[in-house]
């Protein structure tokens, strides 16, 4: 390196490579000048002296530099200088301010030649190097702009070195998104930092965007000055594609099969895979895959005619969904189904042309959203065909399908298919599971004058499935009706079956005029008995338990007795408006044995609602039971007076299920609602008999009498013969007191009541029998009879259809 000059103060930091250095004052007056400054322009000491440093610029400097130098900033950059022969030299030159003390600056010059760095810069593979390497690569002057660029980069800007030198990359690609880089190499520039971006464009070399990694770095001389920056660009579309295609499988797997819904899932697929693989997607399934059965197997000719389930587009317009989508033969989708093979197509193909030549609906489609290339991916799961997937890209600027699209497409259509089977499958056994469970639920109400009744069922929402809630309405003697809710444990066929023949056997013993806690507890045996696996083969020991509430009203009494085995209890609207819940005993849910049940009476006044429920009703939506009561109440006298005559109980049930239920039901759900009513006076009459054969003569007067008062003529022979077989039998056989009850209800019900336990049978008389004959007869001319024993001794009814009224 070269001394300074004599008054030359050479300050710390400068650059170790100049061949040259050199001082001005403020005014530009050269007071410097080193032994090298003399070698590489000739002038000596003395002659440079009090030279005006600008008159050694054989070329002005560029604008960039007269604003940097204006503002007293460092300066580094190509120039040309004067030899003192007058030849140019081309030069590196850097110029730094020197603080003077005084507000002003002098400035230290450092020059070297272009080209000066002895065997390496001569040496041909360091250009080479540069020349041919695979990666593009640039060198930008401190401003930004082109000084030099490789051959790949030369292809990728489709521009030569000598158009783009002097250039900004913004200058030369106006696209906004060409920004960022030009800013990041001035921002390198600045702070000699380097950096790196990924971003994915399409280069004027390219026909497609890629990915790409921009690494930029700082070209600094031995003392950290930075005199360029050099970027080199990496294409990365394959790793970048890899990394996409494992996110997009990773968040497929995440994102599809969340629910047990057959369109659902396939949405699901659909939302996914746009726009990350397509910017169109449609799923067409068979139609035996929505109703959750095996699809028949594909027939080759004709159309093939499958239903559009999900759809998702990146760009607008209106595609219906639902609707049954018909296919030629010659279709991808035809193909694909009847192939089992998946299938990457241009849109210039022959066979699409073929295709859509036959398909306009599908044409017009194409022609409206101007497709290059389709995909076409069958379902398959478990080896039964379920549908077909397109993918499409519309885009102009996307790249075409390839091999590796059709391996994600095929991918995801996997994952996809086994969810769609999983809720098909599910789809099956739920609709066999609903069959199953309505129809052991009470097809209609039957006619009956107690109450005004209307039920719900409302199978689970959830995955678990329909389970085993039911209700029942029983007409009973006497006028009176029986009000039955229960609640099987679990869910599935076996709970529906449980509940099916918990139905049937609370029937059966109803029909023996149980009183509730009798009837719960021989229910109790049942449910024993089967939870052991007795009674059912296919019911998994232990594991059978249910909860039942048994009401029976009386319309002539307007008395009420109810029993609970563990269920909640039911809600009682008075006239007046009043809501409460009748407390009942804590009896056992059924199922534990051994545990006994007690019945609780009550009065309720004509007209009053009586609300029996599952706990799948008040404990929706995560509520604790107190919370689910309060919203029943207000549910059940919310804005339509429950206790209005005039109210429909089907609208009522409704209003309650919405008020209680925002969406389906965690659990299953049975509501049953019941209005009261009286049968008055009018309708019923009774007498007190004395245990005196000869009182029946009057009572089949009285029995002609009050038949002629209710114009029920047409039943006097068969109501006297009845009654006096009936009340012959209580004063021969039974114990006093004595009653005759007549009761006109929508049957003409006869019942003698008396105080013995002992209960009659109808028997066959032989030929010289003197009795035996009587029952006989009463179950011959009645609809039917039977007998009911309460606290006090029985009670023998029979029933008459009332006479049709005559025809208009």
């Amino acid at each position: 390196m070269d001394t300074p000059a004599a008054g030359e103060s050479r300050p710390s930091g400068s650059s170790l490579t100049a061949v040259a250095t050199a001082i001005a004052t403020p005014d530009g007056m050269l007071t410097g000048w080193s032994p090298g400054a003399q070698r590489l322009l000739g002038y000596s000491a003395s002659d440079a002296a009090g030279r005006p440093a600008a008159d050694l610029l054989a070329a002005p400097l560029p604008q960039s530099a007269r604003e940097r130098l204006a503002g007293q900033d460092q300066w580094v950059g190509p120039v040309v200088l004067r030899h003192r022969d007058g030849g140019p030299v081309d030069c590196r030159l850097c110029v730094r301010p020197l603080p003077a003390g005084d507000g002003r600056v002098s400035w230290l010059f450092e020059a070297a030649p272009l080209g000066q760095g002895g065997d390496r810069d001569s040496d041909p593979l360091v250009h080479w190097a540069f020349d041919q390497s695979p990666f593009a690569q640039a060198i930008y002057d401190t401003e930004g702009r082109f000084l030099r660029v490789n051959a790949a980069m030369v292809q990728q800007l489709d521009a030569t070195e000598g158009e783009l030198r002097g250039l900004r990359i913004t200058e030369h690609l106006p696209d906004p998104v060409f920004e960022v880089p030009q800013r990041s190499v001035e921002r390198v520039a600045a702070t000699g930092r380097p950096e790196q971006i990924e971003n994915r464009v399409q280069v004027p070399g390219e026909a497609f965007p890629h990915a790409w990694i921009v690494h930029l770095a700082p070209l600094k001389d031995p003392a950290g000055l930075v005199h360029a920056v050099q970027q080199t660009v990496l294409d990365f579309s394959e790793q970048e594609a890899a990394r996409r295609s494992l996110a997009l499988l990773d968040e497929a797997s995440r994102r599809i099969g969340s629910s047990l819904d057959v369109a659902r899932t396939a949405q699901e697929l659909a939302d996914v895979a746009v726009p990350a693989c397509a910017d169109f997607v449609s799923v067409d399934l068979l139609d035996a895959v929505l109703q959750g059965d095996d699809p028949a197997p594909i027939r080759t000719g004709g159309r093939l005619v499958l239903r559009r389930v999900a759809v998702r587009s990146a760009v607008p317009g209106a595609v219906t969904v639902g609707e049954p989508s018909r296919y030629p033969e010659s279709s991808p989708h035809a193909r694909c189904l009847a192939s089992g093979r998946s299938a990457a197509h241009r849109i210039t193909d022959p066979e699409i042309a073929h295709w859509l030549a036959h398909d306009p609906e599908r044409a017009a489609w194409i022609r409206r959203h101007r497709p290059h290339s389709l995909l076409t991916v069958p379902l398959q799961a478990r080896g039964v065909n379920l549908g077909v997937v397109l993918f499409a890209r519309l885009a102009a600027s996307a790249t075409p399908y390839r091999q590796d699209d059709l391996e994600i497409a095929e991918e995801l259509a996997a994952r996809a298919a086994v969810c769609i089977d999983n809720a098909r499958r599910y789809t099956r056994e739920r609709t066999t599971a609903l069959t199953l469970q309505h129809s052991l639920l009470p097809q209609e109400i039957p006619e009956q004058a107690a109450v005004d009744v209307a039920g719900r069922y409302l199978p689970a929402g959830s995955k678990a499935g329909v389970g085993g809630d039911w209700f029942d309405v029983i007409p009973l003697s006497g006028a009176r009706v029986a009000l039955v809710v229960g609640d099987v444990v679990g869910h599935g066929i076996h709970a529906s079956a449980a509940m099916g023949r918990l139905r049937t056997a609370v029937r059966t013993l109803a029909d023996v005029d149980l009183a509730p806690d009798e009837l719960l507890a021989h229910l109790d045996d049942l449910v024993v008995r089967l939870g052991t696996g007795q009674e059912c083969a296919d019911a998994p020991p232990g594991e059978l338990g249910a909860t039942c509430l048994y009401a029976v009203y009386d319309p002539i009494s307007r008395r009420c007795s109810l029993a609970s085995a563990g269920h909640p209890w039911p809600a009682l609207v008075t006239p007046d408006g009043t809501v409460d819940f009748l407390e009942l005993p804590s009896g056992p849910p059924l199922g534990l044995g051994g545990l006994p049940f007690e019945s609780v009476e009550t009065e309720l006044p004509a007209g009053s609602l009586l609300a029996l429920y599952t706990d799948g009703l008040i404990e929706a939506l995560g509520r604790d039971i107190d919370a689910g009561l309060n919203a029943l109440s207000t549910a059940l006298v919310g804005s339509v007076s429950p206790f209005d005559a005039a109210l429909d109980l089907d609208t009522l049930c409704d209003t309650v299920l919405k008020a209680l239920l925002d969406e389906p039901p965690a659990d299953d759900v049975a509501l049953l609602i019941a209005r009261t009513h009286a049968l008055d006076t009018g309708h019923v009459v009774c007498w007190d008999l004395p245990a005196d054969p000869a009182v029946v003569a009057d009572v089949r007067a009285w029995t002609t009498a009050q038949l002629q008062a209710w114009e029920l003529d047409e039943l006097a022979f068969v109501t006297e013969l009845t009654v006096s077989e009936l009340v012959t039998n209580a004063i021969r056989y039974g114990a006093v007191p004595i009653q005759l009850r007549l009761i006109k209800d929508r049957t003409l019900i006869c019942e003698v009541a008396d105080a013995s336990s002992t209960a009659p049978h109808a028997r066959r008389a032989r030929i010289f029998d003197e009795g035996g004959r009587g029952l006989m007869m009463v179950a011959q001319l009645t609809e039917r009879w039977g007998t009911r024993h309460t606290g006090t001794g029985k009670t023998i009814w029979a029933e008459q259809p009332l006479p049709r009224p005559p025809a208009q």
